[in-house]
């Protein structure tokens, strides 16, 4: 297999975000779909997907396809799949198995002739369904059966793509490395500029903007389940790895909260992430927030909405506050705001743009609001 379509699986809403940045990236054919991004390419355009995408919550292998109108037929073409080509007799795998208006319509009778022909075929160890008592190095293999054509994908990810091994503290409501990476990108931040944050929380917006200023991989740190396929070539990936190493940056970039709690938090993700030279974490409140020096840049903010943290009716005057701010102190600043709330962001008075498409985020649906330079 050496062209092969990839599926990087994205935040609903912000598929054009996830399809720019792979363009970007220098992946070839990308285009945004329900759901994230296709692309062609092979093994080693997996493995850099995986190592170099900010906004790709997974990257799936589409591995094979081949029709079964009833169970017989599905036996016997799993039978005949070349499986050795891509997974490893010594390496569990789990399987998921999905069915849409099609003639085989019952996933357990689907998922276990798979189970059975890969355990016969390959002898590797099989678990059946979402099973929670699969070991954590089990493979995820999906086939989604629909319109009776079977669609075999191998997850190349494992654990989700926001995992980067850095954050491990965090604050209520954090934000996912991924979504902020989107959200930086559509307000056109793209490592040249400062960023600073009046709530930083954890400090997942200020340390994302540092890594990208420094050229930093975001999958540098951690371990992918495609280094447990048949296809994986160490040498190759230690090459690739080797060749993202990130560059010297004069930025500098701020977060601040007022609570104390947070500051350190953030203080310890971005020491952990190796960006601690590049950022700066002050307790205070967002009435004491100023720009920091050198040019101006984008002023990215991720406030509290009321629906889980702080009564709604109440920030009314905080957002108001934090409007007054940027709009008396930070002349030539951008500003990108999310919430679940648009009289909120209403109440900060800042002259926003249409917003983004909604997003779901914690059980709720947030979009981005953000302006021009102001």
């Amino acid at each position: 297999m050496d062209d092969f379509e990839i599926f990087l699986a994205g935040t609903p809403g912000l598929e054009p975000a996830l399809c720019d940045e792979a363009r970007a990236a220098g992946f070839k054919g990308a285009e945004a779909v329900p759901g994230g991004v296709t692309l062609r390419g092979g093994w080693p355009d997996v493995w850099r997907a995986n190592l170099v995408l900010r906004g790709a919550g997974r990257v799936l292998v589409r591995i094979g396809a081949f029709r079964a109108m009833h169970l017989a037929q599905l036996d016997k073409r799993s039978r005949k799949f070349p499986w050795a080509d891509v997974l490893r007799t010594d390496v569990p795998l789990r399987i998921e198995v999905t069915c849409r208006k099609s003639r085989i319509y019952h996933a357990g009778a689907a998922s276990q002739r798979i189970a059975n022909a890969i355990r016969d075929g390959l002898g590797a160890e099989v678990f059946e369904g979402p099973v929670k008592d699969a070991p954590e190095e089990a493979l995820r293999l999906m086939a989604r059966i629909e319109d009776d054509l079977v669609t075999l994908s191998i997850d190349s990810s494992g654990a989700p793509l926001h995992k980067r091994g850095h954050k491990e503290a965090v604050g209520k409501a954090p934000m996912r490395e991924t979504l902020a990476a989107l959200f930086l990108r559509q307000c056109g931040y793209r490592g040249t500029e400062p960023v600073a944050d009046p709530m930083c929380g954890s400090g997942t917006f200020v340390i994302e903007a540092a890594e990208i200023a420094a050229g930093l991989a975001p999958g540098r740190s951690r371990a992918f389940a495609f280094e447990r396929l048949a296809s994986f070539n160490p040498a190759a990936w230690s090459a690739l790895r080797g060749s993202v190493a990130g560059h010297e940056t004069g930025l500098c970039f701020h977060g601040f909260d007022r609570d104390d709690g947070a500051i350190r938090m953030s203080t310890q993700n971005a020491e952990r992430a190796g960006v601690a030279g590049l950022t700066r974490f002050t307790c205070q409140s967002v009435s004491a927030f100023a720009p920091p020096e050198g040019p101006p840049g984008l002023v990215m903010v991720n406030p509290p909405y009321g629906a889980r943290i702080g009564n709604k009716k109440m920030l009314y005057g905080l957002y108001a506050a934090l409007g007054e701010v940027l709009r008396t102190r930070f002349g030539g600043w951008r500003v990108g705001l999310v919430t679940s709330e648009a009289g909120l962001a209403r109440a900060t008075g800042l002259p926003f743009l249409p917003p983004g498409p909604p997003v779901a985020f914690g059980g709720l649906k947030v979009q981005l609001h953000r302006t021009e330079a102001l």
